[in-house]
């Protein structure tokens, strides 16, 4: 076991523990809730390029796409077939609210075990589909899965981490996000050939996964945090010992309960989160979210396939193009996982803008120039399109993708984090399924201009990432308030208003009840 001392700043504590095995196995099991999330975005791209699934629920698109002459930019643009695809997201959208509530008052580990539950029962309805509606009603059901284990996994893996490693352990979600959306992505082109039941197999191996979870997160505990919260004073303190690996945790169990007692003074936390002094982490969990989607990541992941298929690939071709990226995808996640607590935060951020920035407007200038509605791309030009959608894929990988679930988790104060955690999942939620639903359609009208749309964006999100956010590597999550919010050129203009009276802190050994 390797030390991981989490020093703090000032007259802040020294946090004692080690990487221990059981942590890393905690981080693992459920972590699988991301890979769940990954390979719902990379099976529903793969699926519907598949002519067996369209000709069985969405003919009229099938029709379109064996015309001869179709307009390359439209031959996919059907509603029925984006609400598949985003369905999910906004299902997701609203179980968030509810997963924050049953993440306060019953903990992380429960609700990760009711995102399991309705993964399941997504994988059932979608694999033996007969019907159009059977086949969204298991897309909302996913979602459902989706909204419960996004609002509690980031959370999980944040108040797990020592804060010297939180950062590495959290993208942990991320990476296993890509993993997922690359196995999906494989799974997809192996069955691509098996006719006529490919997209159900394709659909069913999510079950995989999802009993992973669901059997796994039995087997983890709680966290320190949780139990302490909802006053489980030597319980938390017996799960932080064997978290951290030594006996000695009594500045970070003090520095937790200190934590809770001023959390318990706030018993509505979503009026708290409309204070003023809590618009900070909330506007930046909000953004976050919004630039996410508007790098137009998703719109890449999510039909990839059906994208390469429109720059000329065959539809085998396109499958196999789209594991290329999702392998890329994995690989630059761990970048990120070994950068982000070494070059922080903002230094990702602002680097992947400018890689992304250059890729997006090249793609956009080639399909401008090339690719017209009619014909395809001849096979350098479409191999480069493939090449720079990697480069692409490599920036956001190591950047937006995994910071945007870290941030946020680690910078609202305990009394809102599970609040305003829910509105950060909420809103990347609903720009996902608002991005996922008119994506075709936008593709179809502005044809290549699309990615210049998503590179305006992205210019945007630079200035945003160089000006408003600021840098939490290595600040203990507690600690964020004030040691980054109040010390903020911007932000701490709004870190006047004290809406909670900070109580006491207990000496080190005795705590009050908490209730």
């Amino acid at each position: 076991m390797a030390p991981a001392i989490a020093v703090g700043g000032g007259d802040m504590p020294v946090f004692e523990g080690r990487i221990t095995v059981y942590v890393v196995a905690c981080v693992i099991i459920a972590a699988f809730g991301g890979l769940m999330f990954g390979y719902d975005i990379g099976i529903s791209g793969g699926v519907t390029a598949m002519d067996d699934f369209l000709e069985r629920f969405f003919p009229r698109v099938y029709e379109k796409k064996k015309h001869a002459h179709e307009d390359n930019y439209c031959k996919y643009d059907n509603q029925f077939l984006q609400l598949f695809t985003s369905c999910l997201y906004l299902a997701a959208l609203i179980a968030s609210f509810v997963a924050s509530r049953v993440c306060s008052k019953q903990g992380r580990r429960p609700t990760m075990q009711i995102a399991s539950f309705f993964f399941l029962v997504g994988v059932v309805l979608t694999s033996a589909a007969f019907h159009i509606s059977m086949l969204i009603l298991g897309r909302l059901a996913l979602g459902i899965g989706v909204g419960f284990a996004n609002q509690a996994v980031p959370l999980f893996l944040s108040e797990l981490a020592p804060a010297k490693i939180r950062g590495a352990l959290n993208i942990s979600f991320q990476l296993f996000i890509t993993i997922g959306i690359f196995i999906a992505n494989m799974v997809n082109y192996a069955m691509s050939n098996v006719h006529p039941y490919g997209w159900r197999l394709s659909l069913a191996i999510a079950g995989v996964p999802a009993l992973f979870l669901c059997v796994g997160s039995m087997s983890i505990c709680e966290t320190p945090t949780s139990l302490i919260e909802r006053g489980r004073l030597e319980e938390g303190r017996v799960v932080l010992q064997r978290i951290r690996g030594v006996a000695n945790v009594d500045n970070e169990f003090d520095s937790i309960v200190h934590a809770c007692e001023m959390a318990n003074q706030v018993t509505k936390p979503f009026s708290k989160l409309m204070k003023r002094s809590s618009r900070p982490p909330l506007v930046i969990a909000i953004l976050l979210q919004v630039f996410q989607q508007f790098t137009g990541i998703n719109a890449i992941m999510f039909y990839a396939p059906v994208l390469f298929q429109t720059v000329g690939f065959g539809s085998e071709a396109s499958l196999l193009s789209a594991v290329i990226t999702g392998l890329v995808n994995v690989f630059s996640t761990l970048v990120s996982v070994y950068a982000v607590d070494k070059a922080g935060r903002r230094a990702l951020l602002l680097e992947a803008v400018v890689q992304m920035f250059i890729t997006q407007s090249i793609i956009g200038i080639i399909l401008a120039i090339w690719l017209k509605p009619t014909g395809s791309l001849n096979k350098v030009e479409a191999i480069i399109v493939v090449v720079l959608v990697c480069v692409f894929v490599m920036g956001f990988a190591w950047s937006w993708g995994p910071l945007g679930w870290l941030i946020p988790s680690e910078t609202f104060p305990l009394e809102t984090r599970t609040a305003g955690f829910a509105f950060a999942v909420s809103t990347n939620m609903l720009f996902t399924f608002l991005v996922a639903q008119a994506f075709l359609s936008m593709l179809c009208n502005m044809k290549a201009g699309i990615f210049f749309f998503f590179a305006a964006w992205i210019v945007v999100m630079g200035l945003f990432a160089m000006f408003l956010l600021p840098e939490t590597k290595g600040v203990p999550v507690d600690a964020v308030t004030e040691r980054v919010w109040k010390q903020h050129w911007f932000w701490k203009r709004f870190m006047d208003e004290e809406d909670v009276k900070p109580a006491a802190k207990a000496p080190s050994g005795i705590h009050p009840h908490l209730t």
